[in-house]
This record gives C-alpha cells, structure tokens and sequence, in this order.
C-alpha cells in the first residue's frame, strides 16, 4: 500500500523502516529536515512540506501521524483537513487521549475524511519484533487499512477494538498497567539491592524471565539495564511520565473504579521528581509538636 508518513522520532523512524522492508510505498515528512533524508536514503520518498506529502499520495489517501498528543495532533489535524478530500483517511498512532479522538473523528466525518485512532506500543525494539496496534475507528476502513497493521505488527499482534477512541482508550489502559509492573520491579529489586546478601540482580532478572510467574518483556530489558552496573550510579532516580497513566487514573476516578496499584506507581514518579518534600517537612514538623521526636536538621 502507499502511505504518508508524519513523525520520524523514536518510534516513526522504525516503524516507516519495517513497512518500507514489507514493501509498502512510504511518503514521509517532518519537521526535522535530515530524518527526512536518512529514510529517504532507506528508500522512502520525501515530501517537505505538508502539500508536498499529500500531492504524492493517490487517492483515496492514507496518512499516519506519528506526533506528541495534544496540541500538535490538533494542529496537524486541522492543517490536514484543508489539504485532504472526501475518502482520505487520517490515522492517529501517537498516544492521543481517547476522548480527543472520538472529536478528531466526528469533526472528519462530517467533512468525508475517515479517521482511525491506532495505540501503538513496542517501543524502540518495534522494527526487530513488531508493534502490538489496538485500532478503533469504522469497521470497513480499519479493513481497507489492514495490510499496513499486518506489516507493523507480529503474527496476532493487531486487532480493531471497536468503536472510535476505543484503539487509544485499550492502549491508554494498556500503560497504566505498565506503570504498576514496572513499580512492583523497581520495588522487589531494590528490597534485594538493600539485602545483607550480595545477590547477582541482573542474574536473577535473567532467571525470573525463564519460566517464572513474573516473567515478562519488561524483566527482560531489566535484564539488559542490569548488564554493566547493578547500582545503576550514571542514572538519575527521576522518572518522567507520559500523560497516560494520569488518564487511566483519571478514568478511573469518573468510573468510580479503585485502581490502587496504578494510582500508587503514577505518584511514585511524581515524587522522584521532587528534590525535596514539602509534604515530608510537614509530616516530621507535626511529629516533633506532638511527641517530642527529633528532627532531622539541613
């Protein structure tokens, strides 16, 4: 199939590379003008600006966004909207909220554009092992699209949820649960990491992965993480978040759904970013007015 390309960062770059090996006819753009030449030297075909994309593409044309959520998707959108005409198709892979994308879609419709909201997950190790893609949107457009997701993902590993917003609400949940994982990891290793025992940590992630209840993809790049340093000493213990577990909390709260395990990793990270406590300051200040306990001086 032929289809336009918008978004070469860490995963876009991989995922044009895995359709272009699968023989499809890949247009891409972005704003960085070099990754345009690095995949154009792979064998996908440039476009420099938005108008050049969409006159290299046939009809009915296919465009997947590959971009940060929020404002950028909606500007693209909306640019994408005057270029495009009634049967094209725009396909949303980011991690978009998925309630913006139920908006993306009806605001295409009434103009003829077809709108499909792609969670795509795999991360950089997409392009050897394929990307698990969870699609929502209509039906016979997800199935006018599908040899493209075929060629992303590995054997079983796409699947149309169902109506719009359902790709990127599976896929928003998907990384909820991926935040409680990684915390209940992080949480076990560094028990051990504190243990009266010197206990060979990147051994024992290689182990739990063969065979063990515990085992997953996640133990195994622990694994890898684990190879040269145990103690971790060039990593700085501040974690970032993408916005997704938030929204699964938040979906959560409006469901009146108790997600303990989810909630508990999101604020976990929100305090590896605190340098100090205000809160903790407040907690031994109390403690000291009403027991007499000491307090621990700067």
């Amino acid at each position: 199939m032929q289809i336009g390309f918008i978004g070469l960062g860490k995963m876009g770059a991989f995922m044009v590379q895995r359709l272009l090996n699968d023989g499809h006819e890949v247009v891409v753009y972005n704003r960085t003008v070099d990754k345009i030449k690095e995949m154009e030297s792979k064998g996908a075909k440039g476009a420099y600006s938005l108008e050049e994309l969409v006159s290299k593409l046939t009809q009915p044309k296919l465009v997947w966004l590959m971009i940060p959520s929020g404002e950028p998707v909606d500007t693209l959108i909306n640019n994408l909207k005057s270029l495009l005409t009634k049967g094209d198709i725009i396909i949303d892979g980011g991690n978009s909220f998925y309630k913006d994308s139920v908006r993306h879609y009806n605001d295409l419709k009434e103009a003829g554009i077809n709108f499909l909201d792609v969670g795509t997950s795999g991360g950089v190790w997409g392009l050897k092992i394929g990307y698990c893609v969870m699609i929502g949107g209509d039906k016979n457009i997800f199935e006018h699209c599908e040899p493209i997701f075929r060629s992303l993902a590995p054997p079983d590993g796409y699947k149309h949820i169902g109506a719009s917003g359902s790709g990127h609400y599976v896929k928003m949940v998907h990384n909820g649960i991926e935040y409680g994982m990684m915390q209940a990891y992080a949480e076990g290793f560094e028990l051990m990491h504190a243990s009266d025992y010197d206990i060979d940590l990147q051994g024992v992630a290689n182990l739990w992965g063969k065979g063990s209840v515990v085992r997953s993809w996640l133990l195994d790049l622990l694994t890898d993480a684990l190879k040269d340093d145990k103690d971790l000493k060039d990593i700085k213990d501040y974690v970032e978040d993408s916005g997704e577990g938030r929204w699964t909390v938040l979906d959560g709260i409006e469901k009146s759904i108790p997600l303990h395990v989810i909630t508990e990793s999101l604020y976990a990270r929100f305090r590896s970013r605190q340098g100090e406590s205000y809160g903790a300051k407040i907690l031994a200040a109390l403690r000291n007015q009403f027991g007499g306990h000491n307090i621990t001086r700067k």
